[in-house]
């Protein structure tokens, strides 16, 4: 029934399903690109299919996890360089699930906004693709929130959900020894955490987002969204090939935290700060905030993104596999008795 007048909308409110639609449409070969045994249905459902059989499976444990990019998403906002955060949303997510042995089978984002701007959305969500498909993990599902009023203009935030899977008894950590190897790969930056303090530090240092970056080509903006690496793959392939006794994902909390977290009660880790080159870009955050090294040490990765707890006999055929996979490896020190991570020399 109506008496010809015409009443308020969603979209007067502030909420475009058209909107959101197009998005859908636009976002579907992105997730297309990502399709891997398992997938068993497309976007626009209540809820994803994935069938663990079909990917292979005998009787597998499933492995879940869940992660955002912190305030790095501000650097992202401010400068309008959108293109990689969503690497850096499926890195976070997926480089844990392979700590524990497992591998990434699928992924869901949520994305939230103010107001839908499509393009950007579409190009954030393009590049969470991208890092699914180089960790071979299918994008199969997620949400896109329009909150009016939630949000300030050009505001957005993101969160992703990984799945992944091992067969039982094939769980990480486990068979981690006094003696064990400590084996290093390399960071692509700051990756995604400790942004908070580095945008403190930029706003000490007194330089905009476009300034030259002051360690490397380009603009400063860039240099700090260089996206985080994805170690899926190689890990994986380290795993299969014996000898691997635990992964450690240095995120927040530095090496100085996450490495004890793979170690058993009782044990403890050596590291040789000599062991690898310092990347210039933490040289110059410690340099711009008089930074004490310990600071350094459990605030930053410091340029070691992922750690390998390895058996000592097949540490060299593993760092050759590694780096014949493109990283940069370096033995950092061992597993000791005693509690906690201890350092030997300093970085450089």
């Amino acid at each position: 029934m109506s008496d010809g007048k015409k009443g308020i909308t969603y979209a007067d409110a502030g909420v475009d399903i058209d909107a959101g639609n197009a998005l859908v449409d636009r976002i579907k070969p992105a997730a297309k690109r990502t399709t891997r045994p398992g997938v068993m249905s497309g976007l626009g459902g209540f809820g994803a299919l994935f069938d663990l059989k079909d990917a292979g499976y005998l009787d597998p444990v499933l492995v879940a996890a869940t992660d955002g990019v912190g305030t790095k998403l501000r650097i992202a906002i401010d400068t309008g360089n959108v293109a990689t955060i969503g690497i850096d949303l499926v890195a976070m997510c997926v480089n844990d699930l392979v700590c524990q042995g497992a591998e990434p089978l699928f992924f869901l984002d949520y994305f939230a906004t103010g107001k839908l701007a499509t393009e950007q959305a579409a190009t954030i969500i393009e590049g969470i693709a991208e890092g699914c498909v180089q960790s071979g993990c299918a994008l199969i599902g997620g949400e896109t929130a329009e909150m009016p009023g939630m949000y300030h203009a050009g505001d957005f935030d993101l969160a992703g959900f990984a799945v992944g899977a091992m067969e039982r008894g094939e769980d990480l950590p486990k068979g981690v020894s006094e003696g064990d190897v400590l084996l290093g790969l390399g960071s692509n930056g700051v990756h995604s955490n400790g942004y908070s303090l580095v945008r403190k530090l930029v706003e000490i240092s007194g330089l905009g987002w476009d300034a030259d970056c002051p360690w490397g080509e380009g603009t400063l903006g860039a240099a700090l969204l260089a996206p985080t690496r994805l170690y899926v793959r190689q890990a994986l392939d380290a795993v299969r090939a014996g000898g691997v006794h635990a992964l450690a994902h240095i995120t927040g909390g530095g090496l100085t935290e996450n490495l004890p977290r793979v170690l058993p009660e009782g044990m403890g880790a050596t590291i040789d700060l000599g062991a690898w080159q310092l990347p210039g870009v933490f040289g110059w955050l410690q340099q711009v905030g008089g930074i004490a090294e310990g600071e350094m040490l459990k605030t930053f990765n410091c340029g070691i993104g992922m750690i390998l707890v390895v058996e000592p006999a097949r540490a060299e055929a593993l760092a050759a596999l590694l780096r014949e996979a493109g990283e940069e490896v370096c033995t950092l020190g061992t597993v000791t008795g005693g509690e906690g991570v201890s350092y030997t020399g300093a970085l450089k």
